[in-house]
């Protein structure tokens, strides 16, 4: 059998240009390779999965190229990008502090700084999870991190930027990673999708980014795994159900039962949502988010804050110009109070279905106040 390989491994950016969703960084790191101008130590921070290692391997095999593009990218041709590329580098070392984070690896490692390169013009040292280093292994790196050799260049990554102590970030040029936008997410799985004669509905791919909120490292793993259980063919039913996701459906006809103040048809719809299994605190959390989008799709300003597809987006938009914002702003008060207080609940499945009721019977109250003649 063929060895699988990960989209994560396999699709990994080899250049700045080909790096998701982090234009503010390359940008930055290609004019510091350009000028000259590279700090001893970098220190990059952000969330999980949003290419900290990665940019942090271009920029090292960046700066051993000795044949550099037009713009300033790596060639892949030279010796030691070929050497890279293979695993091979003696330039280029990796070091994982979750598990080397004692004052004794640290102090190995400072020695190694001390051996200048046999090849190539800088040893580049990445350090992962730099915030796992015992506070001994901290002070014992500052003297080698604030005045290294000139051919020493020291990449930090982290989650967790609070943790790591005023003395190292004063050493070192911070760059911050942001969540990548669904968008960016979306159209880099497209790529992927075609590559790999995936079979695809748009409306997946969006389900895809939303699951994976900004990593796309997380998005390429669920996206391996749904391509595995869907046989390459991702639809939005498959998706749903494989992430254990409620279709959105479900929402759009309670809201619907919602403004008909129809109580049969929506406890009959939240008992079809309990015998597929859901629980009721993503049950109720969802209908807050999609109250939420509803209410920023009443707005062509704030449609931009609604993740989905332009099908999606459209139906948000119909169903939000009939409701109106000030039936959802008091749909959106009901269910927030409810899905706060849910965990404290006795029976949950009843204290769901007050809230139900109370939203279905929100809209009518409202209209027969509306209606009700003002007394002389």
């Amino acid at each position: 059998m063929e060895n699988f390989i990960v989209s994560a491994r396999k699709y990994r950016p080899s250049t700045f240009d080909s790096v998701v969703g982090q234009q503010h960084i390359t940008t930055t790191l290609k004019n510091a390779i350009r000028t000259g101008q590279l700090a001893q130590a970098f220190l990059f921070c952000g969330p999980r999965g949003v290419g900290k290692t990665t940019c942090a391997r271009i920029l090292a095999k960046t700066i051993n190229c000795t044949n550099l593009t037009p713009d300033t990218e790596a060639c892949g041709q030279c010796e030691s990008c070929r050497s890279f590329a293979e695993g091979g580098s003696m330039n280029i070392f990796e070091l994982d502090a979750a598990s080397h984070n004692s004052v004794d690896d640290i102090r190995e490692l400072v020695r190694q700084v001390g051996i200048p390169p046999q090849t190539g013009r800088y040893k580049v040292y990445i350090i992962d999870e730099v915030h796992m280093l015992s506070p001994s292994a901290f002070n014992a790196f500052l003297k080698t991190l604030e005045e290294p050799p000139a051919y020493a260049k020291f990449i930090l990554a982290t989650t967790e930027k609070h943790k790591i102590i005023p003395t190292i970030l004063s050493r070192c040029q911070v760059f911050d990673f942001k969540r990548i936008q669904s968008e960016d997410i979306v159209a880099y799985l497209k790529g992927i999708a075609e590559k790999e004669g995936v079979h695809y509905e748009e409306e997946s791919l969006h389900i895809i980014a939303r699951k994976a909120e900004g990593g796309l490292r997380d998005a390429l793993s669920i996206f391996d795994q749904l391509v595995s259980f869907t046989r390459g063919n991702l639809t939005r039913q498959l998706c749903n159900e494989n992430l254990n996701l409620l279709d959105a459906d479900y929402y759009f006809r309670l809201v619907d039962y919602f403004r008909a103040g129809d109580l049969a048809n929506t406890l009959l719809c939240y008992q079809e949502v309990i015998d597929k299994g859901y629980d009721g605190q993503h049950f109720i959390t969802g209908l807050s988010e999609h109250l939420r989008n509803l209410m920023v799709s009443i707005d062509p300003a704030t449609l931009k804050l609604l993740e989905g597809s332009e099908a999606q987006r459209a139906r948000f938009g119909q169903q939000a110009a009939a409701c109106g914002l000030p039936l959802l702003l008091r749909w959106l008060d009901i269910s927030s109070d409810y899905e706060y207080r849910y965990k404290d609940a006795g029976n949950k499945r009843l204290f769901i279905e007050v809230a139900l009721m109370k939203l279905a019977t929100s809209c009518v109250a409202a209209q027969n106040a509306a209606s009700a003649p003002v007394p002389s």
